[in-house]
């Protein structure tokens, strides 16, 4: 809990509270069975109805006592335990979007979501187990030793020499499960990976009829997770029979020596009773000691994965330039000068000295093979990855002395697949200005004609979106994505294949309009179609990560094989 400090800081007030309630109310608990020896030797034994009367009197009023102090100490433990977790899952999503693209492809998706919920609702309930059965325990234990010990200290000595031989038990056992627990948890990530991606990709699915080979697929990653927790279950489960044992042939041991002490006038009745009492308190506080022990067993295996991901130090952050925010994006020239990229670890660069030069308020086509890296080059301008070689830059900055904020704000981005949010259609569009009037909105889905769409639909601005705007079609969703660019305003602009979806007369009114209203704009265009590179002041070409040439559509025709290529076989098509 102490890498947790900081959150459970804020909870000061209750965790000083909760030993007070936990003291008292195992004090009402542990009480008691002196109370009851009380009346069956002194009332019982002699007939003295008024003493059992008086001491009954106390032990009604002191569970009282402990019955109102545990539910304040219920109550004051699960809200801090639930705020805890809430704390924690906001602390952990806000680090998530921190992290870079390179950080999340790391992790994984399925596995951060895991995080997110199963592992922070382990480590919440290793906070409340600790407000309570972790107080709980050792006081019932103390308070119940002391007790034995006040009866008769031979006795106590039986019991005094059980609780050793149960620690070492339960620790061997834990030791042995922990590697499991950590195991549980990703065979947890690896079922939510499935779960994850059939659902992204139902239609997909249903349309080729792999429904039977989907539900395999999930029923053995479930069978996996049920094996790996039958594994780590058969560990644990072996306690309980441990601590039975042991704890029986205590009692056996008690009731034999107490027997003899009771026949010898060396012990009364009630005080053996109340012995065996004080034995099933023990008992029971070892086992609420065992379970908590558990608990943070497997809790710890959940908390090393939060804190891998709450430790990680982006890869991609602002530098020390960058965090002055002094510099910003004005004409919109870039440059790249040598440039080479690879992903991570990869043993290659998926771009090799790339170098070009980009005029301010130009519109340049990037086009190339498939896998030519046109989609990585592009990225590397707003630093969604840093570059492993060589230098950008925007307005002759080194794209490393911008402020991330400044770079996202001013270069929109427009991908092929662009995902939309739960939502209405204006709240989508408003995404990355939602200061935007809806004259600004409008004016935006004009030029990237979806307007005329919107206002067909019955609530028109205001329809309600499915995940991922799962009720329009690929076309609708990529216009409108280009509005939502538009409306910031961008000094540069990246649309990456962002009209693939789109008819070729809707994307030549879309270039049109955006010609108009972006004259200060520059605009880069990944592409595969010709009418698309024709229409660009500049074309340039990729092949396998490298520039084979740039130039005007004019020059290139004549000049680059790969342009030549493209050119032929789409008049071929056509």
């Amino acid at each position: 809990m102490r890498k947790y400090w900081n959150i459970l800081r804020r909870y000061k007030l209750s965790l000083a509270v909760c030993p007070l309630l936990v003291l008292v109310t195992v004090w009402s608990e542990t009480v008691q069975p002196m109370y009851m020896a009380d009346i069956i030797d002194q009332g019982v034994m002699k007939r003295d109805l008024g003493l059992i009367t008086e001491k009954g009197t106390y032990m009604v009023l002191i569970s009282l006592l402990g019955l109102a102090f545990s539910v304040v100490n219920v109550w004051v433990a699960s809200r801090t335990s639930i705020g805890f977790g809430t704390d924690l899952r906001a602390a952990l999503f806000g680090k998530i979007q921190q992290l870079s693209f390179f950080d999340l492809d790391r992790f994984g998706t399925s596995s951060l979501i895991t995080r997110l919920t199963n592992d922070i609702a382990r480590i919440q309930q290793v906070v409340l187990m600790s407000m309570r059965m972790m107080l709980r325990s050792p006081f019932m234990l103390g308070m119940s030793i002391f007790f034995v010990v006040r009866i008769n200290a031979q006795l106590a000595l039986v019991l005094v020499t059980a609780i050793p031989v149960l620690g070492i038990a339960v620790f061997v056992i834990l030791k042995k499960g922990f590697p499991y627990f950590l195991k549980v948890q990703q065979k947890i990530d690896q079922l939510n990976g499935v779960v994850r991606e059939n659902l992204i990709n139902i239609r997909v699915v249903k349309s080729f009829v792999r429904e039977d080979f989907e539900t395999r697929k999930f029923v053995r990653s479930s069978e996996e997770l049920r094996d790996m927790v039958i594994r780590a279950s058969n560990i644990i489960v072996a306690i309980f029979p441990v601590m039975q044992l042991v704890m029986n042939l205590s009692v056996i041991a008690i009731l034999w020596v107490g027997g003899y002490k009771v026949i010898g006038g060396k012990l009364q009745i009630g005080e053996l009773i109340s012995f065996v009492n004080y034995l099933a308190q023990v008992l029971m506080s070892l086992m609420l000691l065992s379970m908590f022990i558990m608990a943070t067993a497997r809790a710890s295996a959940s908390s090393r994965r939060i804190r891998e991901v709450l430790d990680t130090i982006p890869s991609l952050q602002n530098t020390t330039e960058g965090l002055m925010d002094r510099n910003k994006i004005e004409r919109g020239e870039i440059r790249f000068e040598k440039v080479s990229f690879r992903y991570g670890d990869g043993e290659n660069d998926v771009l090799k000295n790339v170098s070009f030069h980009i005029f301010p308020a130009e519109t340049v086509a990037v086009v190339g093979a498939t896998g030519s890296a046109k989609s990585s080059m592009v990225q590397l301008i707003p630093r969604l990855y840093d570059v492993s070689g060589g230098e950008i830059r925007i307005d002759g900055i080194p794209v490393k002395a911008y402020n991330l904020r400044e770079l996202h704000a001013r270069i929109g981005m427009v991908l092929q697949k662009n995902e939309l949010f739960t939502g209405t259609i204006l709240e989508n569009l408003k995404w990355g200005k939602p200061d935007a009037s809806l004259e600004e909105v409008e004016e935006a889905c004009r030029v990237a004609q979806v307007h005329d769409f919107i206002t067909t639909l019955k609530e028109g601005y205001n329809t309600l979106l499915g995940r991922g705007g799962v009720n329009l079609s690929g076309g609708q969703k990529q216009r409108v994505c280009i509005a939502r660019a538009l409306l910031r305003k961008p000094k540069i602009l990246i649309l990456d294949d962002s009209t693939s979806a789109v008819d070729s007369e809707t994307e030549l009114r879309i270039r049109k309009e955006l010609s108009r209203v972006l004259q200060d704009t520059t605009v880069l265009i990944i592409t595969q179609r010709i009418n698309t590179m024709q229409s660009a002041d500049r074309v340039i070409v990729l092949e396998d990560g490298e520039v084979e040439t740039m130039g005007t559509p004019e020059e290139l025709l004549k000049n680059s094989r790969v342009y030549q290529e493209i050119y032929s076989s789409q008049q071929i098509l056509d």
